[in-house]
C-alpha cells in the first residue's frame, strides 16, 4: 500500500516537474492599442461604456480576447464587436428564445455563459472573436446601475485591467447632480503610489469630474500590476447636498424620481435581537470572528436602545429572557456572555428565530424601532427543518411588524432560503464572504442599520402611475429611499409628493410641489435617463418579488420584467444577450448569474498571491489573484492542460505528449 502511494507521489512529481520546466509563452501579437472607459452618472443613475480596441499584428488570423469586469447591481444593456467596418451587436432575447442558440454552443463544447461571478461585487464578461492577420477589432460594452447610497455616500466602482500596458488608456468619469455634490473621494488600489498622479478630478456646483489617464510608464510600475499592465478598481464616493428635507424630486418626458432622505429628524431608540448560528459548520474561524463582530457592535449601541442575544445549535439559548437597556454593566454582561460562545450541534433555526421573535413581542416600547438579525451558515438540519413551514412560522408570528434581516456565511448556506424569508418580513439578506475580514463585514451591515430614523414610510403620488415600491417598514441614517413612476397627465403644471411616516411614535408628513415645465438640468444627451431608471428599478423590484408570489400573480409580474428588460435591452436572470461571432458564425449566451452561485474555485494554495486594494469598502476587499508563474495555471490542475494547448501556450509538443502520458499512468494507478 505504501509503495503504492509513494509511486503516486513521484509520477504526480514528475509529471508537475515536467509541466513547470519550460516556461509558458505569452503571446506578444495582439496589442491593446486604446482601452476607454466611460462613465457618466446622472442623478445616481450610472451608465459605463468600456471600449477596447485591439490589432492583431500576426501574419495570420487568430483569436481575441475581451475581458472586463462589471458591478453586480449593474445590467448590460448593449455589446458589439467592429471588425474591418462591420459592426456586430449583441442582441437581448427572452432566456426561452435563447436556449436553442445557448444549446448549440454547449453541444459544440464553447462557453454558453459569458458573464461570471467573480468575488464579493463583480461579475466577469469574457467573449473572443477570430481576428484576420494584421486586422483590427473594436470591443464595446454598456452597463447600467443605479447607485445607492449606504453610510452617507454612494460607490461607483470601476475595474480596469486590460493586462497588458496601453498606449492610449484613460477613464473618464462624469458625475451630474442637481442639488450640488457635498464631498468626492477617490480610492482604490488604482488610486495608490505613482497613479495616484494620473488621477485628476474637477468639482463644479453640480458637476465633478474625474479623470484618470496613466502613462505606459505608470501602467507598470504600480503597486497593483507589472509588465502586464493595470489590474485593479477605482472606486468614486460621493454625496450630495441635502437642503430639502422634503427630498429631490425631478420630473422629466412624463416620469418622475423621488429621492428621500432625510436627516432632520431625531434617531429613534430600537430593540435589536442578534440570533446567532453556533452548530458545528460554524467552527474555527467563522466562530472566531462572529464574536469579535459582536463584541464590535455591542459598543456602538445607544444607552437608550434594548438589545437581546440568543445563539442556537440543536438547542436554544437566551443570554436574558427579556430586552436589556444597553448600560455599561449589562453590555460588561453581555461581552462575557459573547465571549464564551462555541460551536456544536446541528442548526435548529425555526426555534431560534421563533424565540427572537417572542422576545421582541413580549417587550413592546413605544416609539421604538425592533429588528432582528440571523446569522447562519447553513441549512435546517434539526426542529422544523421544511423550509416552507419555517417560513410560515416566521411570517405569522412577526405578522408586519419588524422586519428580519438575514445574513448567511460562506456558500453552503442556503441564500434562496434567507431571500426569501427576509423578504417576506420586510427585510434583506445579504452574503458574508469566509475571508479574514468575514468580522469587518458583519459589523459593517449592523452600521447600516444602526441609527433608525422613521419607521412604516407610505409614498404617495396624486398624479402618478406605474409607481415603483412605495412603502417601507424603516428608514436608516445615511441610507436613502427612491421612488420613480409615471406622471398621468404630461399637461399638468405641477406635480406634488406626500410621504407618511412615523418618527419616535409621532405622525410626521413630508409634503411638496414642483413645477413640471421647469428647465431640466440635465443635458439632451441624458435625457432618457429618468425613463431608464424607473424601467431599471422596476425590473429589479419585480424580480425581488418573484420569490414571494405564486401562480397567476406570480406569471403576470414576471411577463412584465420581461417586456421591460427586451425594451430596454437589459440582461437579466429572465432574459439572455445572445453574441453571434462574426467569421466562425459561433454564438455565445450572456446570462446574469445569480447571487447563490460560487465563484470558480481558486488555484490552490501556494501558488498565488493576493494583492489588496487600499482603501475599498467593506463589502468591496478589491483582493486580485495574480499567478506567481506563466506556469502557475496549469499547476492548479493536470485537466487545464487542453486549455492551454488551445490558448497555444505549449509549442513543446513531445513535452506535452509525455505530460499527457504521466497523467494517463496516474489515472490507471489511482
Amino acid at each position: 500500500m505504501m509503495d503504492r502511494a509513494a509511486l503516486r507521489l513521484i509520477l504526480l512529481g514528475v509529471f508537475l516537474i515536467s509541466a513547470t520546466s519550460d516556461p509558458v509563452k505569452k503571446k506578444k501579437n495582439v496589442d491593446i492599442y486604446s482601452f476607454y472607459i466611460n462613465s457618466t452618472v446622472t442623478s445616481r443613475y450610472a451608465t459605463t461604456v468600456i471600449t477596447s480596441r485591439v490589432a492583431n499584428t500576426l501574419n495570420e488570423s487568430q483569436e481575441i480576447q475581451f475581458e472586463v469586469k462589471i458591478p453586480k447591481n449593474a445590467f448590460i444593456s448593449k455589446f458589439r464587436m467592429t471588425i474591418e467596418g462591420k459592426t456586430y451587436d449583441g442582441v437581448v432575447k427572452e432566456k426561452e428564445a435563447a436556449q436553442q442558440q445557448y444549446n448549440q454552443a454547449v453541444s459544440r463544447g464553447q462557453s454558453a455563459g459569458l458573464v461570471k461571478s467573480v468575488g464579493r461585487t463583480l461579475e466577469d464578461f469574457k467573449t473572443s472573436v477570430t481576428v484576420s492577420a494584421f486586422s483590427k477589432v473594436t470591443f464595446e460594452l454598456t452597463y447600467e446601475e443605479l447607485l445607492k447610497r449606504r453610510l452617507g455616500k454612494y460607490g461607483l466602482l470601476i475595474n480596469a485591467q486590460p493586462m497588458q500596458p496601453v498606449a492610449d488608456f484613460k477613464i473618464d468619469v462624469h458625475i451630474q447632480e442637481k442639488p450640488g455634490i457635498s464631498f468626492l473621494e477617490v480610492k482604490g488600489d488604482l488610486s495608490t503610489g505613482d497613479l495616484a498622479n494620473a488621477i485628476k478630478t474637477t468639482r463644479a456646483d453640480k458637476d465633478a469630474w474625474v479623470t484618470f489617464y496613466p502613462t505606459r510608464d505608470q501602467q507598470t510600475k504600480c503597486k497593483s500590476c507589472g509588465e502586464n499592465g493595470l489590474n485593479g478598481d477605482l472606486l468614486i464616493t460621493y454625496d450630495v447636498e441635502r437642503q430639502n428635507p422634503k427630498g429631490e424630486i425631478m420630473v422629466s418626458k412624463g416620469y418622475f424620481v423621488h429621492y428621500f432622505a432625510p436627516s432632520d429628524v431625531p434617531r429613534i431608540s430600537k430593540n435589536v435581537v442578534f440570533i446567532i448560528d453556533r452548530s458545528g459548520s460554524m467552527s474555527g474561524r467563522k466562530i472566531k470572528q462572529t464574536r469579535l463582530a459582536l463584541l464590535r457592535i455591542l459598543s456602538d449601541l445607544d444607552e437608550d436602545d434594548h438589545f437581546g442575544l440568543i445563539t442556537f445549535d440543536s438547542e436554544v439559548s437566551l443570554w436574558k429572557r427579556e430586552l436589556l437597556k444597553a448600560t455599561e454593566a449589562n453590555l460588561e454582561n453581555a461581552n462575557s456572555f459573547v465571549r464564551k460562545i462555541r460551536d456544536r450541534g446541528y442548526t435548529d433555526i425555526n426555534a431560534a428565530v421563533l424565540a427572537g421573535v417572542d422576545m421582541i413581542n413580549r417587550h413592546p416600547r413605544e416609539g421604538t424601532a425592533s429588528i432582528l438579525i440571523l446569522l447562519t451558515d447553513g441549512d435546517p438540519t434539526t426542529g422544523e427543518t421544511n423550509k416552507e413551514k419555517i417560513m410560515s412560522n416566521v411570517k405569522e408570528a412577526i405578522g408586519t411588524k419588524f422586519p428580519l434581516y438575514c445574513l448567511g456565511f460562506g456558500y453552503d448556506v442556503n441564500f434562496d432560503f434567507l431571500t426569501k424569508m427576509s423578504l417576506e418580513n420586510s427585510g434583506v439578506a445579504r452574503r458574508i464572504y469566509e475571508d479574514s475580514d468575514a468580522d469587518l463585514q458583519l459589523q459593517g451591515f449592523y452600521e447600516e442599520v444602526a441609527v433608525p430614523l422613521l419607521t412604516d414610510i407610505q409614498f404617495k403620488y396624486p398624479g402618478g402611475t406605474n409607481l415603483t415600491k412605495t412603502s417601507f417598514s424603516l428608514y436608516f441614517n445615511g441610507s436613502e429611499i427612491v421612488v420613480s413612476g409615471q406622471i398621468t397627465d404630461n399637461s399638468v403644471e405641477s406635480f406634488t409628493t406626500e410621504v407618511i411616516a412615523l418618527s419616535k411614535g409621532n405622525n410626521v408628513m413630508y409634503q411638496d410641489t414642483i413645477m413640471t415645465k421647469d428647465p431640466s438640468d440635465v443635458p439632451p444627451e441624458n435625457e432618457d435617463f429618468m425613463q431608464r431608471l424607473w424601467a431599471y428599478l422596476t425590473v429589479k423590484q419585480l424580480l425581488e418579488r418573484q420569490v414571494l408570489l405564486n401562480g397567476q400573480e406570480k406569471e403576470d409580474e414576471k411577463k412584465e420584467a420581461i417586456k421591460l428588460s427586451l425594451k430596454y435591452q437589459f440582461v437579466t436572470p429572465l432574459t439572455s444577450m445572445v453574441v453571434t461571432k462574426p467569421q466562425e458564425g459561433d454564438v455565445e449566451v450572456a446570462d446574469k448569474p445569480k447571487e447563490e452561485e460560487e465563484p470558480p474555485r481558486l488555484p490552490a494554495p501556494g501558488f498565488i498571491q493576493q494583492h489588496h486594494s487600499v482603501g475599498a469598502p467593506a463589502d468591496h476587499p478589491g483582493v486580485q489573484y495574480s499567478l506567481l508563474s506563466d506556469t502557475a495555471a496549469f499547476e492548479s490542475s493536470p485537466f487545464t492542460v487542453r486549455l492551454l494547448v488551445a490558448e497555444g501556450m505549449y509549442d513543446n509538443v513531445a513535452m506535452f505528449s509525455v505530460q499527457i502520458f504521466l497523467i494517463v499512468i496516474i489515472i490507471i494507478i489511482i
